[in-house]
């Protein structure tokens, strides 16, 4: 996996060949996956600082302020080529992957989001990935203790054969007592805790840098990890009980590139010297090239002082975890690995850790908005159909499978935001993007995506505090996609400036393509945003209440779920005005509306169906444009009356109430039973349990 070139350069550069566990390691380091040679540049673009970001990039998660007595650690990864492969595992190593990178800053894991991906429910391999994506996320979460409180569910044929993997997760620590990944001085020893190190997940990193091959899932089944929830619930305890101490110096999870990886990056602020032999395994016969590459899970990497470290050994051994004194941290810039005595690496920490050199990718805008193309079935056909999409569909399948109340914070899952009570305050959480708008217009629909997630954290009245990224793309050798990346990030910075909300953290996968599907995803800048307010719950509108919508409509069909279903093209959504935003957040804080809902995925129809089933709306525009544009910066509220949205711009479209939704549009009059709504919106539990 090492390119010709990348070798050459380094025989050159070192005037030696290479031992194997030499190119093993820049293998690995030297990955998309690791390095970011294509977008290290861009990604410098973006937003990274404000006044509540204690630490931004660079680190295994950010520290933001969420008061005076308490920091949240925040981290997002993906895990997408794992989970084609081994579904199952792939996912659940996701997940404790991204726990692990926060509990490395010395905070205590408190919840997770997962956005997921899929290929259409139609096909019998997208369903059998969706059960056990699905099944390993809520299998290891719940065995963890740490919740899903949030997530997103995008279904389309660009997926298949690659389906996406993203895991939020989020913790707490107190603003003084977090913990870096940079070792603090030379002398000091490197601990490895955790489970023993076998050869699952050789060349994970490499393995994440391409397509997957249509054998992927023989032939890349070996670049998987396996899970143990159990272990990780005790690596938790025991690296807090560590960090409890003050006594460790830097701390970093074992991820892409195994110990190598780790103890490397770890050490790059001086040097180290790594003893492979000490690293206690579950193999026999192992080399060294698989002691430092193999990502076996569950593992944790400590600098301590010398005297502290039989103190570590015994909290290790308080919680039943085995641990090894595996190397020490030296003066000299160079990462050196020994294997019984002889030296089977010794480099130049820099170039392993930072020499690669970056990628020059040509690219080529696009244009794939066609005209507009009215369907000519009836629109309470449409409507029927809309709602029967799995991305507008009831979730209940996925989320009845995660224990939603573990550690007791959770106020309200339900509809737009996640509210965790944390001190005295509200934590507010959103994910996702719209893939297929972003396809469209990858400036615009990346920044939609920003302005989407803020939105749904208005409508539990909080502000955002933070965003952390997955930025999920197909080869950047393909001029079109690199121009989507291009766009996305710019997209994704412009509209973090005009929020003023730091972007502190993620990753970037590519190579999401699928030779045995023939496929390459659309763009799917997927985001996690926290927030924070006072603590409310989603409140259902009561019978007799005004319905309203705030924001202007526009026609904007292409790349809506009407598009999915019909085909019917059209212009995708301009960039919004986040300041309808700030509007809608300050009515729901001052509780002049009793519910606010802002309109995405399914347009207005979507959002009547999701707080108002049963109401009596009249529409005075085009019926479609009226219901299924997906237009963004808008709002539907639940007022008790018209004098609640004085000073701002919206209009009465209902009432709350009655036997079915009753939509009365120009020329017609379509009624909604509540029979018809639950038989569309639990087309994805049907087809999942039957």
């Amino acid at each position: 996996m090492l390119p010709a070139q990348d070798l050459e350069l380094l025989r050159k550069t070192l005037g030696r060949d290479l031992t194997d566990v030499e190119i093993a390691c820049f293998e690995n380091l030297w990955s998309e996956h690791c390095s970011y040679r294509s977008t290290k540049t861009l990604l410098r673009t973006l937003p990274t600082t404000g006044s509540e970001v204690l630490l931004g990039p660079g680190d295994d998660a950010a520290i933001v302020r969420f008061s005076d007595t308490c920091a949240l650690a925040i981290g997002m990864e993906s895990h997408n080529h794992p989970s084609y492969v081994d579904p199952y595992d792939g996912a659940a190593t996701g997940v404790g992957g991204i726990v692990r990178d926060v509990l490395s800053m010395g905070a205590r894991p408190i919840a997770l989001m997962d956005p997921l991906y899929f290929g259409p429910l139609a096909s019998e391999k997208n369903r059998y990935l969706f059960e056990h994506v699905v099944a390993g996320i809520g299998d290891y979460g719940n065995c963890i203790g740490v919740p899903v409180v949030r997530g997103e569910l995008v279904f389309d044929p660009s997926y298949s054969g690659n389906p996406l993997v993203n895991v939020v997760c989020v913790g707490t620590v107190k603003p003084d007592r977090y913990i870096t990944a940079r070792v603090k001085r030379p002398g000091s020893h490197l601990v490895l805790i955790g489970s023993s190190t076998g050869r699952d997940g050789l060349g994970g990193a490499s393995f994440a840098s391409r397509d997957l091959a249509e054998d992927a899932e023989a032939a890349d089944r070996p670049s998987v990890q396996v899970g143990d929830p159990y272990t990780e619930k005790l690596l938790i305890d025991a690296i807090l009980a560590m960090a409890e101490t003050g006594k460790v110096l830097s701390c970093r999870d074992l991820g892409a590139a195994g110990l190598a990886g780790a103890s490397s990056e770890m050490a790059s602020t001086f040097g180290a010297v790594i003893y492979a032999d000490r690293v206690h395994l579950r193999e026999t016969g192992m080399t060294p090239r698989e002691i430092m590459l193999a990502e076996s899970q569950e593992r944790m990497l400590i600098e301590v002082a010398p005297e502290d470290v039989a103190l570590m050994g015994e909290i290790a051994e308080k919680y039943d975890l085995r641990w090894s004194d595996i190397g020490e941290v030296i003066e000299e810039p160079r990462y050196i690995v020994k294997f019984h005595g002889e030296t089977v690496a010794d480099l130049p920490i820099d170039l392993l850790v930072g020499g690669a050199p970056l990628c020059a990718w040509d690219k080529k805008p696009y244009s794939a908005e066609t005209p507009f193309v009215r369907p000519t079935m009836p629109v309470k056909d449409l409507a029927l159909a809309v709602l029967s999409h799995p991305d507008v569909a009831r979730k209940n399948w996925v989320y009845e499978q995660y224990d939603k109340d573990v550690q007791l914070q959770s106020v309200s899952l339900v509809h737009d935001a996640a509210v965790l009570r944390l001190e005295d305050k509200a934590l507010v959480l959103s994910c996702g993007c719209n893939p297929r708008h972003i396809y469209l217009k990858p400036f615009e629909g990346t920044a939609n995506a920003v302005i989407e997630n803020a939105s749904n954290l208005a409508c539990l009245g909080a502000d955002p505090l933070c965003i952390v990224d997955c930025l999920n793309f197909a080869s950047p050798e393909h001029p079109e996609t690199y121009w989507q990346l291009e766009q996305s990030i710019l997209g994704l910075g412009d509209a973090a400036r005009k929020i003023e909300t730091p972007i502190v953290g993620g990753n970037v996968s590519l190579y999401n393509e699928s030779d045995e599907f023939g496929t390459q995803i659309k763009p799917t800048p997927s985001l996690g945003m926290v927030g924070r307010g006072e603590i409310r719950r989603w409140t259902a509108p009561k019978s007799g209440e005004k319905l309203a919508l705030i924001g202007k409509t526009e026609p904007d069909f292409g790349g809506s779920v009407l598009d999915a279903v019909t085909g019917c093209g059209g212009s995708a959504p301009a960039m919004a005005d986040p300041a309808v935003v700030a509007v809608v957040r300050d009515l729901v804080r001052e509780g002049r509306v009793t519910t606010a809902t802002d309109l995405s995925r399914g347009g207005l129809l979507a959002a009547l169906a999701k707080i108002a089933p049963r109401a009596d709306v009249t529409l005075t525009g085009d019926p479609l444009e009226e219901l299924f544009s997906e237009t963004y910066g808008r709002f539907l509220v639940a007022v008790p009356d018209e004098s609640a949205l004085a000073g701002v711009e919206g209009r009465i479209i209902g009432t709350v109430g009655g036997d079915a939704l009753t939509l009365r549009l120009k020329g017609e009059t379509v009624v909604i039973t509540p029979e018809e709504l639950e038989t569309a919106l639990s087309t994805t539990t049907r087809t999942m349990r039957f």
